[in-house]
């Protein structure tokens, strides 16, 4: 299998953004209020489903595209990779958005699969000593799913490997939307729930 061209410095900046915003952004986050992070993450994702999928069937441009960044558009890229670091610690995902970011900002998309990849390797060791030494996670959940993957990248890697980029662009479209659809509905039966929860202190009080 060839290798994959991308600029080393585009790559390391994009990779050293995601760990920052892993490390320092994700206590800021996480005092933003959920329902509103998922209302704009989930329309934001619908949106770059639909342009993904306006580039795969009109102008057929996947593979076109520069494999680094520079001037203007390496600085939204590493303010982006940040700020999809810091989310990904919420539990919501930075592969498709990664990806999205990158090949919007004019990268081909195969070059912009090891900054993908390479931002979510570093930044999940890293976040992880937060979450451990405030002990806010789940050992049986967090080792049943780390095992799984551990077993699961090589075979993805076999399969994908021979993989048409058109297909594995249209796996990530069906991966976006799907995320986003669930974002909003969440955030929607979440509103439905404070709604009711305020109705019922408000009936308490009048009590």
């Amino acid at each position: 299998m060839p290798p994959v061209e991308v600029d080393p410095l585009t790559l390391i900046l994009l990779i050293l953004a995601a760990i920052l915003g892993a490390w320092l952004g994700a206590g800021v986050v996480a005092s933003w209020p959920r329902r509103k992070i998922q209302l704009g993450m989930g329309f934001c994702l619908l949106a770059a489903a639909l342009i993904m999928l306006i580039r795969l069937t009109v102008f057929h441009s996947l593979e076109v595209g520069s494999t680094g960044l520079t001037g203007i558009k390496l600085i939204i890229g590493i303010v982006g990779l940040f700020g999809l670091g810091a989310l990904m610690t919420l539990g919501i995902g930075l592969y498709a958005p990664c990806l999205i970011l990158v090949t919007m900002l004019g990268m081909n998309d195969k070059s912009g699969y090891p900054i993908m990849m390479g931002a979510c390797a570093f930044l999940m060791p890293i976040a992880v000593i937060r979450f451990v030494r405030a002990r806010a996670y789940y050992p049986p959940a967090m080792l049943s799913m780390a095992l799984a993957g551990m077993v699961a990248v090589p075979l993805a890697f076999k399969w994908f490997q021979n993989l048409d980029m058109k297909w594995v662009k249209v796996v990530v479209i069906v991966v976006v939307a799907y995320a986003a659809i669930t974002m909003l509905l969440t955030a929607y039966r979440e509103k439905g729930t404070e709604a009711a929860t305020r109705r019922a202190s408000f009936e308490g009080a009048s009590a």
